[in-house]
């Protein structure tokens, strides 16, 4: 008998469910042996089963988030599971819309399927040269149950057995700020850490600067799928039982927990997922965001603004949401940003090189204005910025000559900002043979008065001699003859008067991804980065570029290796640099850890190189830190 129009036969109950579209959220932390037939299997499989999204592969492990049909996803983890590699993997699979072709779809990578081999799953340190932490060093797992208990119980020992144990539980959110805005465990008697982190790469920064909130305690870590908190748990236990006592993490992440207790259990808001949902939670979550604006409660990323230096996802409700409006976040607003490129003035601000204009060498006093770039579409990415210090007697015009075709060439990846030292020097006026007698002890009067002071710009130090303020008030000295131009490399003074400006200016226009030095101001540079550790966070960078620089004779040099990834750009012995030695520059590149370094050598004068192949390896440098 034929079947009624109106019955539904269990072959089209089954197309309808392989009709019904899901997300796959998976990671595996496995010792890969042949990283190429992994890479393989993934093309294949996932191209035959009209996957999209983003699969990343290391010798470490893989870390996958892919969509397509539900049937198609059971038959990927089905083909997964065949291999040892990925047994007790927890595959995380939700149904969910299909992505349409809209902006959330394609900037989280589910309009086309993205396969690609990495070092790091995900990139715990800001250097990238560094090697991650043992994951078998890993935090105790505890599932969705266990996690709710331990908040249940909070108060309690999380080691009946240790009849010491002073019962202190803190959770750690190991997630970024605009993921905690929406979203986050609030657990009475138990006290939550925000990191209050931009990128996952800052959290080993945060960690080390907050050891005394988590010394002596037990750690309970949390993320959105459990990877970050794996590689983070293993970071803590790598700093020794000194830095907490325990330490234990959700495993499987929020969205497991969420999937155990539908109401949401100990999470209040919405769980940010990095792919087209945006966001999950319970259906009557609470909306614990608020509008960068107006401050009424909103929870919306769907809009993807972002702040306008930092490029960081940023709350504005739709009424606030203007055309032309830049958008700032807290952490930017923190450091006192303002809306616009920072202003070019001379004499102690700075001049930021903007990375979207070409660049004007004219050494001019006039202000470079505000500049909003046209072409939205390139600003998905943020640029680096970096802090740039010029050398003996110049200023920022003069650097901005120096550094134009750097800045020119770079202009897709770097903004540069420039600033003047904060110790003015006097105009040096070179007299002639003819005005000194010969042993130089009583040199004559000027001939003749010197070039009006107007036309001429002010020059500056970052290290200055022991008599330095002691010397003439007035703007024109005759220079010690014979005029010594390596003179300033024995010149240490002046170096604490720098370093406060430096972190005062990093307070005010920061933050920086870097530090550029040229000449004296790799010297200082290098100093100021063998300080980083002791500052608090009051001083940050995540690496340092020196060009012909030398080593100071200070005490923070004597620290043992500096720890800051570090680019090493100077003349090689053959080379045409006649005011710092290679010897000098290769002895400051030794002060750095050589794990974390690379060092760059040209057959060139007192300059910084652009032509090839030295530009191609600054940018290979540079490219690690996108």
């Amino acid at each position: 008998m034929e079947p009624n129009n109106n019955t539904v036969t269990h072959d089209e109950e089954q197309e309808d469910d392989d009709d019904e579209h899901g997300v796959l959220l998976y990671y595996k932390y496995a010792q890969i042996p042949d990283l190429n037939h992994l890479l393989d299997f993934y093309t294949s499989n996932c191209n035959s089963l009209r996957l999209l999204g983003r699969v990343r592969l290391s010798t470490l492990g893989v870390n996958v988030t892919v969509g397509g049909t539900l049937s198609s996803l059971k038959k990927h983890i089905a083909a997964v599971e065949w291999n040892s590699l990925f047994h007790g993997t927890d595959f995380k699979i939700a149904a969910s819309p299909r992505p349409m072709g809209d902006k959330v779809a394609k900037e989280c990578g589910f309009t086309s399927l993205s396969i690609r081999i990495v070092k790091e799953l995900v990139t715990l340190h800001s250097n990238p040269l560094l090697n991650p932490p043992e994951i078998s060093d890993a935090g105790k797992h505890l599932s969705a149950l266990e996690f709710h208990s331990v908040l249940q119980k909070a108060g309690t020992s999380l080691d009946a057995r240790d009849p010491t144990d002073n019962k202190q539980l803190v959770l750690l959110d190991a997630r970024n700020l605009y993921e905690t805005r929406i979203g986050k465990f609030d657990a009475p008697n138990v006290k939550t850490l925000d990191s209050g982190i931009r990128q996952y790469s800052d959290l080993p920064s945060w960690i080390d600067h907050n050891s005394e909130n988590l010394r002596g305690k037990h750690v309970l870590m949390y993320c959105t799928g459990g990877i970050r908190c794996e590689m983070a748990s293993a970071y803590i236990r790598s700093k020794g039982a000194g830095c907490a006592k325990s330490w234990h993490f959700l495993f499987g992440g929020i969205q497991r927990y969420l999937e155990q207790f539908p109401d949401g259990g100990f999470f209040r808001g919405k769980n940010f997922v990095f792919d087209h949902r945006i966001s999950v939670g319970s259906s009557d979550a609470d909306i614990l965001g608020s509008c960068l604006f107006c401050g009424l409660p909103f929870d919306d990323y769907s809009s993807r603004l972002r702040c306008t230096y930092c490029r960081m996802l940023v709350l504005v409700c739709y009424s606030c949401q203007k055309e032309g409006i830049a958008f700032v976040c807290e952490l930017c607003k923190k450091h006192h940003k303002d809306v616009g490129l920072i202003s070019s003035v001379e004499n102690g601000r700075s001049e930021e090189v903007s990375a979207y204009a070409e660049l004007n060498t004219d050494s001019s006093d006039a202000k470079i204005s505000p500049h909003v770039p046209e072409k939205q579409d390139n600003r998905h990415r943020r640029k680096l910025r970096i802090l740039c210090l010029h050398g003996f007697r110049q200023n920022v015009s003069s650097f901005k000559g120096r550094t134009a075709s750097l800045a020119k060439k770079l202009k897709n990846i770097v903004e540069l900002a420039l600033i003047d030292a904060p110790h003015e020097l006097p105009f040096i006026y070179q007299p002639s043979v003819s005005e000194l007698d010969q042993t130089c002890a009583s040199p004559s009067p000027l001939k003749g008065p010197p070039p009006p002071s107007q036309h001429c710009k002010k020059k500056f130090t970052w290290l200055v001699s022991p008599n330095f303020g002691q010397s003439s008030k007035t703007d024109w000295k005759i220079a010690d003859c014979p005029f010594d131009a390596l003179q300033y490399e024995q010149q240490t003074d002046g170096f604490e008067e720098s370093l406060a400006y430096v972190k005062d200016m990093i307070s005010r226009e920061g933050p920086f991804d870097g530090i550029l030095g040229f000449s004296q101001g790799a010297a200082t540079a290098a100093a100021v980065c063998a300080r980083l550790g002791t500052l608090n966070g009051k001083l940050e960078f995540r690496f340092a570029i020196l060009c012909s620089g030398f080593a100071l004779n200070l005490p923070e040099l004597d620290g043992g290796l500096i720890q800051c990834p570090s680019l090493h750009i100077f003349g090689s012995d053959d080379g045409k640099d006649r005011q710092i030695a290679n010897k000098a520059s290769r002895e400051l590149a030794s002060l750095f850890d050589d794990g974390c370094s690379v060092v760059i050598q040209h057959d060139s004068g007192h300059i910084i190189p652009t032509r090839s192949p030295y530009i191609d390896q600054i940018k290979e440098f540079l490219q690690r830190f996108l």
